[in-house]
């Protein structure tokens, strides 16, 4: 079963149980799958849901520290609600070891060196890792690698 359609299932589930939390955060993001695929006239693969869960995910990440500072502890929860939800449809993510480790092999495949390198490296590795690490991580990995 594709991504698409594990996610059609879910929302038809969430509607069902009338969990409506959850039945939100899937809708916001079928209606970005949705603009996406209509802006670009294109029909996402799982690799392309995967980018978006990302996007959406770190849009979270962000509003849950301005919240925080804002102290609306509120909204917080809501954002983290939502985390949650949209946690479930990533891939399993390689660790910091494994991240590394891929990240000094794509190094030494292109023979980079210092940080002049960085965006062909970055461009390398986000080809590689797509879906499978948080690019924050894979950014200060490159970083390291190049700097070393």
């Amino acid at each position: 079963m594709s991504l698409k359609d594990q996610i059609t299932e879910d929302m038809k589930t969430a509607m069902r149980a009338k969990d409506s939390e959850r039945l939100g955060t899937i809708r916001m993001l079928m209606a970005a799958m949705k603009q996406k695929e209509v802006d670009e006239r294109v029909v996402l693969d799982d690799v392309a849901i995967i980018a978006i869960v990302d996007k959406l995910i770190k849009q979270r990440k962000d509003s849950i520290a301005a919240f925080e500072t804002a102290g609306r502890q509120d909204l917080v929860d809501k954002e983290k609600a939502e985390l949650e939800v949209l946690k479930v449809y990533l891939p399993q993510r390689m660790s910091a070891e494994e991240v590394t480790a891929a990240v000094q092999a794509i190094v030494a495949e292109l023979g980079a060196k210092g940080p002049g390198d960085m965006g062909k490296v970055m461009g390398a590795v986000k080809t590689a890792l797509a879906g499978k690490a948080d690019m924050g991580q894979v950014s200060a990995a490159v970083k390291a690698a190049l700097a070393g």
